[in-house]
């Protein structure tokens, strides 16, 4: 096609060039107007370049002698001058389209090189605002294929596989270092310069990303170590206490009931066996907390989902409480709104904000569970009549082994009720006036059963 649009474009400006120059006779000599086929000559230069201009300009001054040169209508020449003409006219010609050739493949180059340039920068840019090499690498491709004029490209790090029937494939080379390889689809000619300028520079950005992703991750990995053993280090801080105390308050009131010198009132022995009691709930309610959390930081949690109703979940929550039930006043409203949730989880979750509350309370006041229904969710809230929290407090209070300054415990209670919430598709969340007691909402997505009732 390159041709035939060369051959129709030089027959083109020959014409045009022909037609300035019968135009202008009347105003100037037609030896001095040859000079005018001289503009076809460059313009197909710069088009089509120098093999092209040179048969333009063999085809001007040919035009020139047969329409203006004496005789006219004629190929001869009958004057030598005119051949003299004619040959200059032709030489200068040839000149110029070389020239002009010239300056289009040195403007060519500077634009391929910018582009080049711009390539090389872009990908850079990316790959430093990027976590993952191996997500930019499509477009890292498809703009590099782009710039080389190739149909299309796929880069493989730590690629040492054979290309396809359709491929053609390079190594990406930094220094000694051997980054992968870039596949091309058959038909694409590269420039070895091209290729020798871009391959080189892609290589040793990929590398640098690689070798920035690495490290990142490592220290990712550091970081989760560090903060691992931090929690297991604040873990058997809190737990030793938490389990000695009511160890100590066991062990006391077991050595109370075996003495034999010590002679008991029926009375006091019953003391004793209600502390063994509590102390002993006290300690289950602790291991199934640490149980809890180690389930839900090993993502070994997996919520297995029924259809519930708030005032099942409540009712099983109640259960699990024993005698700190007596405390809690509930309002069901006139309906209950149904969910799908794991049941035991929920139960957990919910029993974890009631004993906050009843903890955070004094042992005369009630503690209330409310059920509401708002934005899609079913939301069962837990108030108590304690001494409200700060903003601060809100903003830390679902935090591991965040507790108030004179209460006991682990501080891991509010952080289990969020982790199996949210296993659950749920959430939970606090709020509080200072001074005015606490509220801890547990809701979670409406069953379709209950939205489908309510439209």
């Amino acid at each position: 096609m390159k041709p035939l649009r060369a051959l129709l474009a030089s027959a083109g400006a020959v014409a045009v060039a022909t037609g300035l120059v019968h135009g202008l006779r009347p105003v100037a000599p037609d030896l001095s107007l040859g000079v005018l086929y001289v503009l076809p000559v460059m313009a197909i230069a710069v088009a089509f370049g120098v093999v092209y201009a040179v048969g333009c300009a063999v085809a001007s001054m040919l035009a020139f002698n047969f329409f203006f040169l004496p005789p006219v209508h004629n190929f001869s020449l009958r004057d030598s001058e005119n051949w003299v003409a004619l040959g200059v006219y032709l030489g200068t010609a040839i000149v110029v389209g070389q020239l002009a050739a010239q300056v289009r493949r040195r403007a060519s180059e500077a634009e391929q090189r910018e582009r080049e340039a711009t390539l090389v920068a872009g990908v850079s840019l990316g790959l430093l605002r990027s976590e993952h090499v191996q997500e930019e690498l499509r477009g890292i491709a498809a703009r590099t294929a782009e710039v080389l004029g190739a149909k299309g490209a796929r880069i493989e790090l730590g690629s040492l596989r054979r290309p396809e029937r359709d491929e053609i494939a390079f190594d990406l080379e930094a220094g000694d270092r051997s980054v992968g390889r870039v596949f091309f689809r058959r038909g694409f000619e590269p420039s070895r310069d091209a290729l020798d300028r871009v391959l080189p520079a892609l290589a040793s950005i990929l590398a640098v990303a690689q070798d920035r992703e690495r490290l990142g991750l490592k220290a990712v990995e550091t970081e989760s170590l560090r903060r691992s053993d931090a929690i297991k280090t604040a873990l058997l801080r809190s737990v030793s206490h938490d389990f000695r105390s009511p160890l100590t308050a066991m062990r006391a009131a077991v050595d109370g009931l075996s003495s034999a010198s010590l002679q008991l009132r029926a009375a006091d022995r019953q003391d004793l066996l209600q502390t063994i009691d509590v102390e002993a709930r006290r300690l289950e309610r602790l291991v199934h907390n640490l149980l809890d959390l180690s389930r839900l930081q090993a993502d070994a949690a997996e919520p297995r989902p029924e259809v519930w109703t708030a005032d099942g979940i409540i009712g099983q929550a109640l259960e699990a409480l024993g005698d700190g039930a007596e405390r809690v006043a509930v309002n069901l409203g006139v309906e209950s709104p149904t969910f799908r949730v794991d049941g035991a989880q929920a139960e957990r979750a919910l029993v974890n904000l009631i004993e906050n509350a009843l903890k955070f309370s004094s042992p005369t006041d009630v503690v209330d569970v409310s059920v509401e229904t708002a934005e899609g969710e079913a939301r069962i809230r837990v108030t108590d009549r304690g001494p409200g929290l700060t903003e601060a407090q809100l903003r830390r209070i679902f935090d591991p082994f965040e507790r108030g300054a004179s209460q006991s415990g682990t501080g891991l209670g509010l952080t289990i009720a969020r982790g199996f919430a949210e296993a659950n598709g749920g959430r939970v969340w606090a709020e509080s006036k200072e001074g005015s007691g606490a509220s801890f909402v547990l809701a979670f997505p409406l069953a379709e059963t209950t939205v489908a009732a309510r439209q």
